[in-house]
């Protein structure tokens, strides 16, 4: 007999299985398996800052922040539009950098370092010119800039949106943590604290500047997401909490809200949809202990 909490816990699992589907992909539960199955040494542990943020269901405004913000650097955003195909696979770019992130934070150091090569090699062949300007997907002066916009937007979501937020300490230690798989990826000149991350990012700003591909992206992202129409509301609820994370002159050269109730409104959609997102993902009962939206249960055979 089907009762109101059984009715819920069903709404709650079919809410994860479907948050998990679209960042993970269809065959998640195998590709954790594989990660937290594998046995050997791991650069990160469950308590450490950078799993903790990591896990957190506020990667998911996190996300959408970085990609806007990252779309901001000319060259980085032109290298996005002409290789990557983001337009015609979008959950798969997604789903292939999520596992990335998870095999890089979760998985064990010889799987990280086995991504990390894989992308390297990747890297190696983005190249292209965007105004009379050459640019490489393995330039370390561009990797950096990629590292810095998302590792300050994660934490700013991490520290808006979670339920306990990083002391100055951990967050200090977890800008350091996330160093580790960047400088193996070629990255330079990494920042070491939340002082130098804030720095790192001031002193992109310089050569930042909306351009054709960064204003289509943006509307890809924000107006015509690759959602169904029924889950467009909660898309729309992530979105706008991630567009809330962006620093002010950010949202003006995205030509995005910068003052005013829209403000105010986004931000809290960034924490209710945050909230629900931890809500479905706590429904898949068989995750592994401490992992987040990017990878999770180890033996769910159903799903």
């Amino acid at each position: 007999m089907l009762t109101p909490s059984s009715l819920t816990r069903a709404a709650q699992r079919r809410l994860g299985l479907a948050l998990r589907s679209r960042v993970a992909g269809d065959d998640a539960p195998e590709r954790a398996a594989r990660i937290w199955g594998a046995e050997g040494e791991r650069w990160f542990t469950p308590e450490d800052p950078v799993w903790r943020v990591n896990a957190d269901a506020a990667m998911f405004p996190g996300g959408i922040a970085a990609l806007l913000l990252q779309s901001l650097h000319p060259l980085a955003m032109a290298g996005v539009a002409g290789h990557s195909g983001y337009k015609g696979d979008p959950w798969g770019r997604l789903q292939r950098t999520s596992h990335y992130l998870a095999v890089t934070t979760f998985g064990t150091v010889a799987d990280a370092e086995q991504s990390i090569a894989v992308v390297r090699s990747v890297h190696r062949r983005v190249r292209g010119e965007f105004e009379g300007v050459p640019y490489a997907a393995d330039d370390p002066h561009l990797l950096r800039w990629v590292h810095v916009a998302e590792v300050w937007s994660f934490l700013r979501a991490f520290q808006t949106y979670a339920a306990q937020p990083l002391t100055d300490e951990e967050a200090d230690l977890y800008v350091r943590q996330s160093n580790t798989a960047a400088s193996r990826l070629g990255a330079r000149d990494l920042p070491e604290s939340v002082a130098e991350l804030e720095a790192a990012l001031a002193g992109y700003r310089p050569e930042l500047r909306i351009t054709s591909a960064a204003r289509e992206a943006t509307r890809f992202m924000l107006l015509n997401p690759p959602v169904p129409v029924l889950v467009r509301p909660g898309y729309a609820l992530i979105a706008a909490g991630g567009v809330a994370l962006l620093p002010r002159w950010a949202r003006v050269q995205l030509a995005l809200p910068v003052f005013g109730p829209g403000v105010t409104v986004a931000a809290g959609a960034g924490s209710l949809s945050t909230a629900l997102v931890r809500w479905g993902m706590a429904g898949l009962a068989d995750r592994a202990p401490g992992a987040g939206p990017l990878d999770d249960d180890r033996t769910e055979e159903s799903a």
